[in-house]
């Protein structure tokens, strides 16, 4: 654990959260999708699903891929846990027709075995099917599967990127999808908060979507001893005090938080098996400006 201890000490782990735009256009349209970013989904108990993509999204490659998960918890393959597991996506590709095989290692089935929480791709121009896979220790698919996405690729980030129209719709949409999808890799060991912006307003409940960075930076239960993994502890604080915490030691990395009225500080921190801190995230600040009871 030598690499997270040294980053915390050098606040490497300490990533300021985006701020909102700044151009109004584009502010406006990010802010109109908040309440979709962060709804309470408790339709399906144990699901997997894409953070920050949608079927139709048309983005440019390379692009950023979030990985959603609710009712179990992640962890590295290898680490028997029958309620964790790795995600895999399926590119191009149908759900495997045996799913007491492991899932194959190929340019069509990526693995995500050490914890991860998303990852970038690089396709082609064109039309391509997603499907999120988890699986357990031994790459086993447990009977846990996002819908299939169908995205369009349409060039190279190199490209130029959407604008914001005053009055058009489209061009918001096209705005949004683009940075929803914008690469979010790291060269130091990071924690992050996926779905919210510096400063926005939220409805209580809602979902915070959480996330680590960096080249072998992964996720894992509360009392494992796996290399360069942990789980994730949330503080909300108000005027310097911590008024609610919640620990996700089973390997979440999805929360339902609901807070009263008012404006909060959050701290997303990642601490390994044992309890102790390895990366925080500079406070995020958000506002509860509605609660949805």
């Amino acid at each position: 654990m030598k690499t997270f201890f040294a980053c915390l000490s050098m606040a490497c782990g300490l990533v300021q959260a985006d701020p909102l735009p700044a151009d109004p256009l584009e502010r406006q349209c990010w802010l109109a999708h908040t309440q979709q970013r962060t709804a309470v989904d408790l339709r399906e108990p144990v699901s997997v699903h894409f953070g920050n993509l949608k079927s139709g999204y048309r983005v440019r490659s390379p692009f950023w891929v979030e990985f959603g998960v609710r009712g179990m918890g992640v962890i590295p393959a290898g680490n028997a846990n029958d309620k964790a597991g790795h995600h895999h996506i399926l590119i191009d590709t149908p759900l495997p027709r045996d799913h007491t095989a492991p899932i194959p290692f190929s340019a069509t089935h990526k693995h995500f075995g050490k914890g991860q929480t998303g990852a970038e791709l690089d396709l082609p121009p064109g039309r391509h099917t997603l499907r999120l896979l988890f699986a357990d220790h031994a790459h086993k698919p447990y009977f846990v599967f996002s819908n299939e996405i169908v995205i369009e690729v349409t060039g190279k980030r190199s490209g130029p990127a959407p604008k914001v129209v005053a009055g058009d719709a489209a061009s918001c949409a096209a705005w949004y999808q683009d940075q929803r999808a914008a690469p979010r890799a790291s060269s130091e060991p990071a924690v992050y908060v996926k779905n919210l912006r510096e400063g926005e307003a939220v409805s209580s409940p809602f979902t915070l979507s959480l996330g680590v960075l960096g080249a072998g930076v992964g996720v894992a239960p509360a009392g494992t001893s796996i290399k360069d993994t942990g789980h994730f502890r949330l503080s909300f604080n108000q005027n310097g005090n911590t008024v609610r915490r919640q620990d996700l030691s089973d390997g979440r990395s999805e929360a339902i938080v609901d807070l009263p009225l008012g404006d909060y500080e959050v701290v997303v921190a990642l601490h390994d098996g044992a309890g102790n801190p390895l990366l925080k995230a500079a406070p995020l600040k958000v506002s509860v400006n509605r609660q949805d009871r």
